[in-house]
Parts: C-alpha cells; structure tokens; sequence
C-alpha cells in the first residue's frame, strides 16, 4: 500500500491542466539492491496568467513508497512575470518540502535594449534577507561578444567578476576575485568537437570536451585530476550524467544519475 500511495501523488500531479511531468531516477554507486536502492523523483509544472502578469508553479517530489504523502514534496515554487517600462521582472519563491515559514526568492530583471541583465538571490522568512546580487552587460566590440558581470555575496562580504570574450568559434572566460583566479579557453575545434581547458590560481585543471552526436544529442566528459571524472550523455529525451571519484589513478566510486521526459 505504500507504493500506491507514492504513485497516488504522481497521478495527482500527472493530470492537474494538461502539464508533462518530468520523472527522474537516480542509482547510488552504480548498483541498487532492489527498490530501495533506487532514488525516483517527479517534477511537473504548469502555468497561466492573470492579466499582464504570467504565473509558473510546479512541485518536485520523492516518488519512493511510504505512507506519509506529506513527506513526498521536495521543494514547491511560483513564478511571477512581467514587462515594466521595457524591463521584463520575473521573481520566483521556493519552498522546501512543505515548509512553508520560509522561502528562498530569485528575482530577476532584464532590458534587452540596454543588454543588461540583474539578478537578486533573497530569503523570506521572519523577514528578508539578501543574499546574493549581480549583474551582466554584453557588447559587441570588432566582430566580438563580450559580457562583464560583476558579482557580490552579502553574507560573506566576498566580490568578484566574471568576464567573457567570444569571437570565431573561441571563447575565453576570466573569473576573478581579490584571492583567486580561473580562466577557462574553449575552442570550437569543428563542427562536432569543442574542448574548454580550465587553469586556476590555486594550480586546479580541468579539461572538458563536448562531442556532438547530431539532432541536439551530444557527450560531455570533464576531467579533473586527482578529483573526478564526468560524463553528461543526452539523447532525445534521455540525459545519463555519470560521476566517478578519483584518487591519483583509482576510480573510488561511480554515481549514476538517469533522467528522461515522460508523459502520463
């Protein structure tokens, strides 16, 4: 009977409007040892409007067996936008689980006659908190796209800049704080090839290579060595995103994650 009621909430989200709910299903270490072993969610949302302003609303539960249908929600959220004097505004709230005496709040403004863009990382509790803010401005300069985007965290008092250049199928990322550096190179070496090394002032590399495998499909392998290695494998509605540990030359471990578009 627990299982019935895990499947009861995925019915009720699956046919509320005419949403396509997103059933997601991860495998811990590379092997499970039967149900159990598995970590199956479902996402759905939908939307609607109410004069000039859209709504977006969804939920992302647990889809294991148990008892306790209010213990399945992992997190539930809303979504407002709208156009003001040639800015689109959009916020968005979420709650985790189905705790609802605080939310975490994202709000979001753009003017594409300016190319700016701003975004606000809040809580909203007992009160309202700011956490994070930053900006991105993009130009054009000689055949050139570059972006500035300068960030701040409130809470830990720490700034730093991201910027970017993009021309002729290579493209350079800076990112810098007053204790720390990275750049990352990406290179499209052709049509199906594109390889992105990234060295930091602390001594990390990483390399990623992206291999497009035709109509939007593709596989993405980072490596980070002495750390990990990553693999993102998207085909049609399938994504496999395989993560395993490394300790100098060993593998210590693979995480399976497996994901794909259902409907109901």
């Amino acid at each position: 009977m627990k299982f019935s009621s895990a499947l009861a909430l995925i019915a009720v989200v699956g046919v509320a409007e005419a949403g396509r709910p997103s059933l997601s299903i991860n495998v811990s270490d590379g092997n499970f040892d039967g149900i159990g072993g598995l970590d199956p969610s479902a996402a759905w949302s939908s939307s609607t409007s109410a004069g000039d302003i859209d709504i977006e609303y969804g939920i992302e539960a647990s889809a294991v067996p148990t008892s306790d249908i209010a213990s399945l929600p992992k997190n539930i959220w809303g979504k407002a936008s709208t156009n003001l004097s040639g800015w689109g505004v959009s916020a968005r709230a979420e709650f985790t689980g189905t705790d609802f005496s605080s939310a975490g709040i994202d709000v979001d403004a753009n003017n594409e006659d300016l190319d700016l863009d701003l975004h606000l990382e809040a809580s909203a509790g007992d009160g309202f908190s700011v956490g994070k803010v930053e900006a991105t401005k993009r130009l054009e300069a000689d055949g050139a796209d570059i972006s500035v985007n300068p960030r701040y965290n409130v809470e830990t008092e720490e700034a730093d800049v991201v910027l970017s250049y993009s021309k002729d199928g290579t493209a350079v990322t800076l990112t810098a704080s007053q204790d720390a550096q990275e750049v990352t190179l990406s290179r499209q070496l052709d049509d199906d090839n594109r390889v992105a090394p990234t060295l930091s002032s602390s001594g990390d590399i990483s390399v990623e290579w992206e291999r497009a495998l035709g109509d939007d499909n593709s596989i993405t392998a980072t490596l980070k060595p002495n750390e990990s290695l990553d693999l993102e494998w998207k085909d049609a509605d399938w994504t496999a995103n395989i993560n395993m540990p490394i300790d100098g030359t060993d593998i210590t471990g693979t995480n399976v994650s497996i994901k794909r578009d259902v409907s109901f």
